[in-house]
């Protein structure tokens, strides 16, 4: 846990995925304290001419956006952790891709434990079974 699903306006490259994924494992595992050996990404390169913006296309307004959420078990972070993350993870994009649109969303979903697991099992069962 967790799972990050990112989309990203740029061209695909086995560089740019490793910077995204460096810059998210450590956000991660540095702010919300989650297991980096258990922390799976999944990054999808959309097209400027197929990511619309306040009725207009990226290309048109030359601008690079992204999109993220995380699925976090519920009250594992605080507001004020989740806030950070969010803070910092938009300034790393910014680095990484220059240029954003502020209209670049990240969202961090809080899921029931006995709603979300992974290897068969539930959050809430790894808790009682710790």
């Amino acid at each position: 846990m967790p799972i990050l699903n990112v989309k990203v306006s740029a061209e695909k490259t086995p560089e740019l995925t490793r910077q995204i994924a460096g810059l998210l494992l450590d956000l991660t595992t540095r702010i919300l304290k989650k297991k980096r050996e258990v922390t799976a990404i999944a990054i999808d390169y959309v097209s400027h001419d197929s990511w619309v913006v306040g009725g207009h296309l990226l290309s048109e307004q030359k601008k690079n956006s992204f999109y993220f959420d995380i699925k976090i078990t519920d009250e594992t972070n605080t507001k004020d952790e989740k806030a950070l993350y969010i803070r910092e993870a938009f300034a790393g994009f910014e680095r990484i891709l220059g240029n954003l649109h502020e209209e670049s969303y990240i969202y961090v979903q809080d899921v029931r434990a006995a709603s979300y697991g992974y290897g068969g099992y539930t959050q809430e069962y790894r808790y009682q079974h710790g």
